[in-house]
């Protein structure tokens, strides 16, 4: 089991380091500093005097690769590279181009985000499943049909109309809860309530149609009729046998939505002002905050390998075979 781990995360350093290269070509090769300069001054008529002194104060005024000027290992270390983009391997992500500390930012913006993204995770996935289990179980009827219509219909309508329609209907029209807005300690409830249900009701359709079809798929396979020619009830064949069976691929699913249980929703922090890193990477970008959206990119991408291997070693708990054939 320990050399199963060590041989996932050796096979993450060579896709991170490919990850952090092709950021910083992006940032860096296509987007010279002068150009990050100029974006972020928006003056029409810009002084040489004026980017230099921009690039300066950032750390932008080296080489980007080599310095030929310096001597020793500095050659390497004192350029932007290395400032910007090596260092971001211990987790040194640096300053804003507005002077404040990245880390600082991340560390207090990911509780709302957690605050909200867990809540979405988890019960996103319990109701999911439920309703997919709920139309396996009446497959071929009309509750079965209206299912997946109504999964249908759900996945056809923009996210932005579940938040928009939310904020209406239960925060101007009933004033059940604030519309928009964060406090600290338990009165952030008030806030968080709305962003979780429409977070959850606006993934049902994706969610319950895709779960269905993997339910669908087990329930067809010989050791589903042979529990049932045993006298298992319905019921316990499908959450006691065809749900054990299917966790792979639901396994597979879930590690997509991990990065976003620390990186946050852009788009619901957005319109509901929750201060977590999704609306966070927005003001960056609205901003040309260069830094933050680097050290968001970056961030994103460890997260993500992080649950790829979280996945493979929770497919070796599920299924021992997936080990042994490694």
């Amino acid at each position: 089991m320990l050399a199963y781990i060590i041989r996932r995360l050796l096979y993450a350093v060579p896709i991170l380091i490919g990850v952090n290269l092709l950021t910083f070509s992006l940032f860096f090769l296509v987007n010279t500093p002068d150009d990050m300069a100029r974006m972020q001054l928006g003056d029409r008529y810009i002084s040489d005097q004026a980017i230099d002194n921009w690039k300066a104060q950032r750390g932008y005024d080296k080489p980007l690769l080599f310095n030929p000027q310096a001597t020793g290992q500095e050659k390497l270390t004192d350029t932007i590279f290395f400032e910007k983009s090596v260092r971001l391997f211990v987790f040194d992500f640096g300053r804003a181009d507005d002077g404040r500390d990245i880390a600082q930012d991340i560390q207090d913006r990911m509780w709302p985000s957690l605050a909200i993204a867990l809540p979405v995770f988890i019960i996103g996935i319990m109701v999911n499943i439920t309703f997919a289990m709920l139309m396996v179980f009446f497959r071929a009827s009309y509750l079965d049909t209206g299912g997946v219509v109504l999964c249908v219909m759900l996945m056809s309508i923009s996210s932005l109309f579940y938040i928009i329609a939310g904020q209406f209907v239960v925060g101007k029209l009933l004033q059940l809860v604030p519309i928009s807005g964060f406090s600290d300690g338990w009165m952030a409830l008030k806030f968080m309530i709305l962003p979780i249900v429409v977070g959850i009701v606006s993934g049902i359709g994706a969610g319950a149609r895709w779960y269905r079809t993997l339910f669908l798929e087990e329930v067809t396979k010989d050791y589903v009729r042979t529990a049932r020619a045993k006298g298992l009830s319905e019921l316990r064949v499908l959450f006691g046998h065809v749900l054990k069976n299917a966790m792979l691929p639901i396994l597979t699913g879930a590690v997509v939505l991990l990065p976003t249980l620390f990186m946050g929703s852009l788009i619901l922090e957005s319109f509901f002002g929750i201060p977590g890193l999704g609306s966070y990477t927005i003001d960056a970008i609205n901003a040309q905050d260069f830094a933050i959206v680097r050290a968001m990119v970056f961030l994103g991408s460890v997260l993500y390998i992080a649950g790829l291997i979280m996945t493979d070693i929770s497919y070796t708990l599920v299924d021992p075979r997936v080990r042994l054939n490694d």
